[in-house]
């Protein structure tokens, strides 16, 4: 087992001490005060960004949210993945107690975070991070805490992350797989980077203690059943799944088993390094006459399948800070000059597959311009959609079976999403 943690300070942006625990009576409120020296050394390395700092026998793990660092100090060897996932989960933690975690959050409620501290992590060993199970027998309410509350199941159970006993009339799960797109192309229309960050969200309303099972069309799966995978597979990669997936049976048999959390949760995330097709393309050509006028042409045109629609498209396209007067035409939707972001925003509701619409642009300049101006920096068209019933990677839910021991019957709904992440085309 890795090394435990000697003591977890909270500090503030001068580096006083807010809060802290001792966990092994091995290091001193000092320790804080030798942190915040040798992070000040750091800052005049613009080379190092590093989370660890080690000292004199002592390593410091560290995180910054606002105005407040979460510090830990540490004289034996530990996990430093594990103490910063579990730095992390603190703040989220902390965040939904208080709303938001600053310094004066923690100085108004100096009971519940020590309360939660004692409850988070024992002699040093991260134990319970799930925000709601603490809640339960944590309350931020004065009134509450006089009252001697036994804890949940959930915090003796393996199922750390649900209690029992929750009760619905009307049992569902809705299940979204949500695709983002991104992509960068260059100014001769080639693909510099392509990839699609996927998400499994999760809203699950079920009565008891339900087990779920997901099936996905996953290449090594319908492999080792014998099935025909032509076309109708994808290699997932990058896989990241929810605490609640039991990860020996995944790696047994490709089996995505679970019980779920309460309510809404990301069951498992990937990403799919493969060469995209744009599925919005635009092109634009920049006319400039006499110094005085600029010229507009825009083509958008819809790269997939009629079946589809892209809905809520909205298409910025950069103008010169300088530029006044706009007169706009478009062949679909409707265009605003947005002269804060020193762009043209085309939006189209509703954009059918397979379909081509123009936009056509003309500005004003100021007829005077300096011989010897610097060049203007270009920014990038980026565009924003959404497209439903519609996944870049062809992943598709198999089935969702939901098992419960009081038989019930539970609807789930599932969903496809693909939307626009960072989208840009360049002009030069």
């Amino acid at each position: 087992m890795a090394g435990a943690v000697s003591a977890l300070f909270l500090l503030d942006i001068k580096g006083r001490v807010l809060v802290w625990r001792d966990y092994r009576g091995d290091v001193s409120a000092v320790q804080a005060e030798r942190f915040f020296t040798k992070l000040i050394e750091k800052e005049g390395d613009p080379d190092s960004h590093d989370p660890v700092v080690y000292d004199n026998g002592v390593t410091y793990m560290f995180i910054q949210h606002n105005n407040v660092f979460l510090m830990t100090a540490a004289r034996q060897n530990c996990n430093a993945a594990s103490i910063l996932l579990f730095l992390h989960r603190l703040r989220d933690v902390f965040k939904h107690y208080f709303e938001e975690l600053e310094e004066e959050s923690l100085r108004d409620n100096f009971v519940v975070v020590y309360e939660l501290l004692d409850e988070m992590m024992d002699f040093g060993y991260p134990q319970y991070t799930e925000a709601k199970i603490l809640s339960e027998f944590i309350k931020t309410d004065a009134y509450r805490m006089e009252v001697t509350q036994r804890p949940p199941m959930a915090v003796t159970n393996a199922v750390s992350w649900r209690s029992e006993g929750i009760k619905y009339k009307k049992n569902e799960v809705f299940l979204d797989v949500v695709e983002s797109v991104n992509i960068l192309v260059n100014s001769n229309g080639q693909i510099i980077r392509s990839d699609v960050v996927g998400a499994l969200k999760m809203r699950t309303y079920l009565s008891g203690m339900p087990e779920c099972k997901l099936g996905l069309n996953d290449r090594v799966l319908l492999e080792a059943q014998g099935r025909s995978t032509k076309g109708k597979a994808i290699d997932l990669d990058d896989i990241k799944f929810h605490q609640c997936v039991r990860l020996a049976r995944f790696e047994n048999d490709r089996t995505i088993s679970f019980i779920p959390p309460d309510g809404s949760f990301d069951l498992m995330t990937y990403r799919l390094s493969t060469q995209v097709k744009p599925l919005i393309w635009v092109e634009a050509q920049v006319e400039r006459h006499s110094r005085s006028r600029i010229e507009l042409t825009v083509k958008a045109r819809s790269q997939f399948k009629e079946r589809s629609t892209a809905t809520s498209v909205e298409i910025e396209l950069p103008v010169p800070s300088d530029a006044t007067n706009p007169n706009v035409r478009t062949s679909m939707g409707s265009a605003a000059y947005a002269p804060e972001n020193d762009a043209l925003v085309w939006k189209i509701k509703s954009f059918p597959g397979g379909k081509e619409y123009m936009l056509r642009a003309e500005f004003t300049l100021p007829s005077i311009t300096a011989e010897e101006s610097t060049p203007e920096k270009k920014a990038p068209i980026r565009v924003k959609f959404e497209i439903p019933y519609f996944t870049v990677s062809g992943i598709q839910v198999r089935y969702l079976k939901i098992i419960e021991k009081s038989g019930y019957q539970a609807l789930p709904w599932v969903r496809y999403i693909t939307t626009a992440g960072e989208y840009e085309l360049r002009l030069m």
